[in-house]
């Protein structure tokens, strides 16, 4: 896949380069600690004494490269929290390579002053082996087959998970796997990578959930989604009562529709809510690439579903219209609890 960059003015600062370094890497410096998505700029003029015809980076072992003809390179580059390897690239016009190679390390965005530092932390779910689907009823009529895999490519660490849902009549799939088992933590921030293709014209709805068996043994289900029908995120609530739930989605004012996420590129999604010991659950907020809106709202959300003590954790892409088989990636999914 190429991706092609305008071609900006860079004014290339090379101190403690050593002169014949081919590929020259503006920002970051090497080592630096940096927010997701943050500003790669880098120049080359000369590969193995080959004048540079292309310039391009790709990052950690993914073999995923973005290039763009010419000498000068400035992108926006999305990554997940903790260390990486920036791989960049040069080629010159008969056919040499060149690398330079940048170590740096992703906070956790705009919202990691939440996160507490004796908070617990299950980081790469997406790798789990345990993940399963089974078709949603509550889609409606249709029909709906998932499956799932491993792929390297599109991927940010080298194992994405591709999640593809085939359907009939705007039937969903749900994807689960189980992380862990803590039933006393009260806050949550999920945060994950997710990558859309042109196959995105075909998903109505895209839901990121979390669920966690609490100390009195019923379940908070925190149901969360990007719902393209009306254009807004929105949350579960319950209804009824844990023994006789009524399970409802609620909007809010918040927009979100995955048709509008542009496709071939990571977007990053993160969501902080909490809950009290009667699973009374409050959605706080929500950033999509690191643009915060505001739920700040408060549901009950226990259910008496009699599961042994879990977390777990739910994908589920639901089709629009008469059928099509769109395919969802995500990558360095990681759920902080305190």
């Amino acid at each position: 896949m190429k991706k092609f960059f305008p071609r900006t003015l860079l004014l290339v600062f090379t101190a403690g380069l050593p002169a014949f370094a081919s590929v020259t890497v503006v920002s970051p410096g090497n080592g630096a600690d940096v927010f997701s998505p943050f500003t790669l700029s880098a120049d080359a003029s000369t590969c193995s004494s080959q004048p540079v015809s292309a310039i391009g980076y790709s990052l950690d072992k993914s073999t995923d490269t973005s290039m763009v003809n010419g000498t000068s390179l400035e992108a926006q580059v999305s990554a997940g929290t903790g260390s990486h390897t920036v791989h960049v690239k040069a080629w010159g016009n008969q056919g040499a390579a060149c690398d330079t190679d940048l170590a740096i390390t992703i906070g956790g965005g705009a919202n990691a002053s939440l996160v507490p530092a004796a908070a617990l932390n299950v980081s790469s779910i997406e790798s789990l082996s345990n993940w399963t689907s089974i078709f949603d009823s509550a889609t409606g009529a249709g029909s709906a087959l998932g499956s799932t895999s491993i792929v390297s490519s599109p991927s940010q660490s080298g194992h994405a998970r591709a999640f593809t849902t085939k359907f009939s009549n705007s039937g969903g799939v749900r994807y689960s796997v189980s992380f862990g088992d803590d039933n006393t933590s009260t806050n949550f921030l999920y945060d994950g990578w997710v990558y859309l293709n042109n196959s995105s014209s075909q998903i109505a709805n895209l839901e990121l959930d979390m669920n966690q068996t609490m100390e009195n043994g019923q379940t908070a289900l925190f149901g969360f989604q990007c719902d393209g029908y009306t254009s807004t995120w929105d949350y579960t609530k319950n209804a009824g009562t844990p023994t006789a739930p009524k399970d409802q989605w609620v909007h809010s004012a918040a927009y979100c529709n995955p048709r509008t996420w542009s496709i071939n590129t990571w977007h990053h999604v993160q969501v902080y809510y909490s809950r009290d010991d009667s699973g009374n659950i409050t959605y706080h907020s929500v950033w999509l690439d690191g643009a915060q809106q505001n739920i700040n709202a408060t549901v009950n959300s226990a259910f008496a579903l009699g599961w042994a003590p879990t977390l777990t954790t739910n994908v589920q892409v639901d089709g629009l219209g008469s059928g099509g088989s769109p395919t969802v990636y995500l990558d360095n999914l990681a759920i902080y609890h305190w």
